[in-house]
C-alpha cells in the first residue's frame, strides 16, 4: 500500500554527518557554500551557543554577482510570514549591504547543506526560520563581507583595515579608491573562507530593527510577478485531480468511469490505492470529469462517527485517569483544602487550515527515473524522500524548486508529504506528460489533516488569600506525531507533548500541579496547526485564570501578575500590554476587557482585548493591544503584520469556525459553511514589542494563543458566563 510506503520512506529519513564539499564558484559571480551538520552545536563552556554550525559557510547562502545584487538562499518556506524579507536581513546587516541591492531566492532541497538546525531536516515549521538561521546567516554575511575585503586589499595593496564597507561600496578613504560588490564578487570567490569573523556591533545596526525596510516580495505580490504553485505551466502539462473518500480510512471498491471519460477535455482516469485521478486538460474538465465517476468506497476501516459520538467518547475517557504529563505536590490533596473550588470543561473542535491558495503541487517525470517538482514545499526534506520512494528512485533523483506559497499555517509541512506523494503516486502512473494535481476548496476543507478535536476538564481551587494551591487537569485528543518519524521525540510514555504544551509547563506558580492525557485514535486526519497545542492548552488555562481570579476576589492582571514573579519575560508583556490597554483605567460605557498571556515558540505575549456586546448579548471585538517579547526584533514591520494576523486568526477561528462530523462525512465544504475572518470582525490591532539584545525568536505562530481567551475573558467580565465550548457562535456570543 502507498501509506505504508510513504510512513516507511519518512521513517527513514536520517540525520547524516557531515561532509565537506567543494566551493561553488560560477563565472563573475562569488557564491558562497559548504556541506552544514543538522544537529545543534556550541562553541565550549564559555562561549556563545551556536545554533548549527560553528564556522562559517558563506557559500551555501550568498550569491553576489557583477551587476551588484546580492542573492539570499532561503532555506524556508515563505508562505507570507516574510521569512524571505527576515532571513536577507540578516546577511544584508553583516554584510554591510544596500537593502536595495538585496534579493532573495528558494534554495534547493538539499537537508545536508540547507536542514532545520530545531528537527533534523530540510523544512519550515514551529517559528524556528530566524532563530535556526540567526547564527548561520550571521556568519555567512560577515564572512563574505571579510572575502570582499580581503579582495580589494590585495587588489589595491593597502591594508585590509584600513578598508571600510557601507551600502554595498567598498571604500580606502586614504587612496580614495572604491569598489561595488559585484566589481570584486569573481576574485572574491577565489578567496579562502574566513575560520572565524568578527560579528558587526549591534550598537552599528542599520538593517535589523529598521521599521522602514520594506519586503523583498513587496512589488512581485503587487503586480502579479510572484510565482506561485497554481502558477506553474510546463510543456504539455495535465491538471489531475482525486476522487477520495468522503470517510476517513474509506478505500475505493469499485469504480464507473464512463461518464466521467466522456466530459470535454478528460483525458485519462485513472483508479489507485489513493483513490480515482481525473486527468484533463484544465482543472474545470478535471474538476467536471471527477463529478461524473460513480464510486462505490469500501468503508470497513473508515470513521463512521459523528461529531456528538466522538465528544461523548472522549468524555467517557476523561472520567478516567490518564498517563501523567505532569505531576508535582499533591494536587488532590491541595483542591480537598482549598477555600473555593472552580471546575470546568473545555471542548475545542477540529480545524481547517484553509490557505488561501488550496495544495497543489506539478511533477515531471525525467529521464533517469527521479522527477523535477514544482510546489510550495514546506518540508522538502520530508517530500524529497517520499517522492523517491514512491518512483523507486534516490532522493537525490529528486529535484524540488520551492515556489510562493499562499499560506499554509502548517498545512503543507505533513510528516509523509502527503499531496506531494499523491502527485507524484499519479505521475507515475500517467508518464506521458507533467502533471499538475490540483485540490479544490472542498478538497481542502473536506481532506483532513485537522487541528485534533480536544477535550479538557481542569479542577482547580484557591485558598483564603486567593492564592492558587491545586490544579488538575485531563486532556483528551489524538496524536499527529504518532506514526510518524516525530514520534520518537515526541511521544513518551503515552503522553504527547504538542497535546499538553502550554499546560504541563504551565509558568504560573502553582505549587500542586498534576495534568495527565489521554491519546485517542480515529482514521480522521489531523496535523499541527498555527501555534499546535498552544491552540487549545493556552485558552483553557487563560480562560480558567480568570475564574479563579473572579473566584479570589482579585483584579485578573494583578493576578495573573503575582504568579509571574519568577518568569520576568512573561511578566513584562503582561505589564506592557496593560499599560498601553490603560488597563486600570475605566472604559466607555458598553465596552468590556479581557486579558491573556503566554508563552510559545520562545517568545512572549499578552493579549487585551476590548469588546462590544450588541442587544443579544453577541461579541463584537473592538481593539486588541498586544504586547510582545521575541528577542531581538529583525523587522519591526514583519512582527507587527505577524502579530495582527496571528491575533486576527486565534479570534477568527474561535467566532465561528469548526469541523464537524455526521456519520464520519464532514459538513463543511467551502466557505460559506467553514467561514472564515471576515474584515468586518477584524478589531484594530495595536502591536508593542519588548526591546532586546537576546536572540530572534519566533513570531509566526506566538500571536494566536492568547488572542481568543483575551476575548473570552473579556466576555467573561461583563456577563459572566465563561466560553467553554468553541466556537464562540451557537452559544450565544456569536
Amino acid at each position: 500500500m502507498l501509506h505504508n510506503l510513504i510512513k516507511q520512506a519518512a521513517a527513514d529519513i536520517a540525520v547524516a554527518a557531515p561532509s565537506r564539499r567543494s566551493v561553488l564558484m560560477g563565472g563573475g559571480a562569488l557564491v558562497l557554500g559548504a556541506m552544514l551538520p543538522i544537529r545543534m552545536r556550541a562553541e565550549d563552556a564559555t562561549g556563545p551557543k551556536i545554533v548549527g554550525p560553528t564556522d562559517p559557510r558563506p557559500h551555501a547562502f550568498v550569491r553576489i554577482v557583477a551587476d551588484n545584487t546580492v542573492t539570499v538562499l532561503v532555506k524556508h518556506l515563505d508562505m507570507g510570514q516574510g521569512i524571505m524579507t527576515g532571513l536577507a536581513t540578516i546577511v544584508a546587516e553583516e554584510l554591510d549591504a544596500d537593502w536595495a541591492q538585496m534579493r532573495g531566492e528558494f534554495a534547493p532541497a538539499n537537508g545536508e547543506l540547507y536542514a532545520n538546525h530545531m528537527f533534523g531536516v530540510q523544512g519550515t515549521g514551529g517559528s524556528t526560520a530566524v532563530t535556526n538561521s540567526w547564527d548561520e546567516l550571521r556568519m555567512a554575511g560577515a564572512a563574505a563581507r571579510a572575502m570582499l575585503v580581503a579582495t580589494a586589499a590585495q587588489r589595491w595593496s593597502v591594508p585590509a583595515a584600513e578598508i571600510t564597507v557601507e551600502k554595498g561600496a567598498v571604500r580606502h578613504a586614504k587612496s580614495g579608491k572604491s569598489a561595488t560588490f559585484g566589481e570584486l564578487a569573481e576574485d572574491a570567490a577565489k578567496q579562502p573562507v574566513p575560520t572565524k569573523v568578527t560579528y558587526k556591533d549591534p550598537a552599528r545596526y542599520s538593517l535589523i530593527g529598521n521599521a522602514a525596510l520594506h519586503r523583498l516580495d513587496h512589488i512581485s505580490k503587487t503586480n502579479g510577478t510572484a510565482q506561485f504553485a497554481l502558477d506553474v505551466r510546463r510543456p504539455g502539462q495535465v491538471t489531475a485531480v482525486l476522487a477520495r473518500s468522503p470517510r476517513f480510512g474509506g478505500t475505493v471498491k469499485s469504480v464507473d468511469d464512463k461518464a466521467a471519460r466522456q466530459v470535454a477535455g478528460v483525458i485519462d482516469v485513472i483508479t489507485l490505492p489513493i483513490g480515482v485521478a481525473v486527468i484533463a486538460k484544465n482543472s474545470w474538465a478535471a474538476m467536471q470529469g471527477r463529478q461524473a465517476l460513480t464510486v462505490e468506497w469500501d468503508d470497513s476501516k473508515a470513521e463512521k462517527r459523528g461529531t456528538e459520538q466522538m465528544i461523548a467518547d472522549y468524555r467517557a475517557l476523561a472520567d478516567k485517569p490518564g498517563a501523567k504529563a505532569a505531576a508535582k505536590g499533591d494536587a488532590a490533596k491541595a483542591l480537598a483544602g482549598a477555600a473555593k473550588v472552580v471546575e470546568a470543561e473545555f471542548v475545542f473542535p477540529y480545524l481547517a487550515h484553509a490557505p488561501m491558495e488550496p495544495l497543489n503541487a506539478t511533477v515531471q517525470l525525467t529521464g533517469d527515473g527521479g522527477c523535477e517538482i514544482w510546489a510550495g514545499s514546506q518540508f522538502q526534506g520530508v517530500e524529497q524522500k517520499v517522492a523517491a520512494s514512491v518512483l523507486g528512485c534516490k532522493p537525490e533523483q529528486v529535484k524540488i524548486n520551492t515556489l510562493w506559497a499562499g499560506g499554509s499555517f502548517g498545512r503543507r509541512a505533513t510528516p509523509n508529504g502527503d499531496y506531494i506523494a499523491e502527485a507524484v503516486t499519479i505521475a507515475k502512473a500517467y508518464p506521458k506528460a507533467p502533471v499538475h494535481l490540483v485540490w479544490t476548496r472542498e478538497d481542502d476543507i473536506q481532506g483532513g489533516r485537522y487541528r485534533p478535536l480536544f477535550l479538557h476538564r481542569i479542577k482547580a481551587g484557591v485558598d483564603a488569600s486567593g492564592k492558587i494551591v491545586g490544579w488538575e487537569q485531563r486532556i483528551v485528543g489524538q496524536s499527529f506525531m504518532a506514526g510518524t518519524l516525530f514520534e520518537p521525540f515526541t511521544v513518551k510514555d503515552g503522553v504527547d507533548s504538542t497535546a499538553v504544551e502550554g499546560a504541563s509547563d504551565m509558568a504560573y506558580s502553582v505549587p500542586n500541579l498534576a495534568v495527565d492525557y489521554h491519546l485517542t485514535e480515529s482514521p480522521v486526519t489531523t496535523l499541527w496547526w498555527r501555534s499546535v497545542g498552544h491552540t487549545h492548552t493556552a485558552y483553557a488555562k487563560e480562560v480558567m485564570i480568570d475564574q479563579l481570579a473572579k473566584a479570589a476576589g482579585k483584579d485578573p492582571v494583578a493576578f495573573r501578575a503575582d504568579m509571574l514573579q519568577d518568569h520576568p519575560r512573561l511578566l513584562g508583556v503582561l505589564k506592557l500590554a496593560a499599560e498601553k490597554a490603560e488597563w486600570s483605567k475605566p472604559l466607555p460605557q458598553g465596552r468590556f476587557r479581557g486579558v491573556a498571556v503566554h508563552e510559545s515558540f520562545g517568545s512572549f505575549v499578552a493579549h487585551i482585548a476590548e469588546i462590544s456586546l450588541n442587544e443579544r448579548q453577541q461579541i463584537k471585538v473592538e481593539r486588541v493591544v498586544v504586547a510582545i517579547d521575541c528577542g531581538r526584533v529583525i523587522n519591526p514591520d514583519v512582527v507587527k503584520a505577524q502579530m495582527e494576523g496571528g491575533t486576527g486568526w486565534g479570534i477568527g477561528h474561535a467566532l465561528r469556525d469548526q469541523i464537524t462530523l455526521t456519520d464520519g462525512v464532514v459538513d463543511q465544504t467551502n466557505f460559506d459553511s467553514y467561514e472564515p475572518m471576515r474584515m468586518s470582525d477584524m478589531p484594530v490591532v495595536e502591536v508593542h514589542m519588548v526591546p532586546s539584545t537576546l536572540r530572534p525568536t519566533g513570531v509566526g505562530e506566538p500571536g494566536v494563543p492568547g488572542a481568543a481567551p483575551a476575548v473570552a475573558n473579556a466576555y467573561f467580565s461583563n456577563t459572566g458566563k465563561a466560553l467553554h465550548v468553541l466556537p464562540f457562535a451557537g452559544r450565544g456570543a456569536v
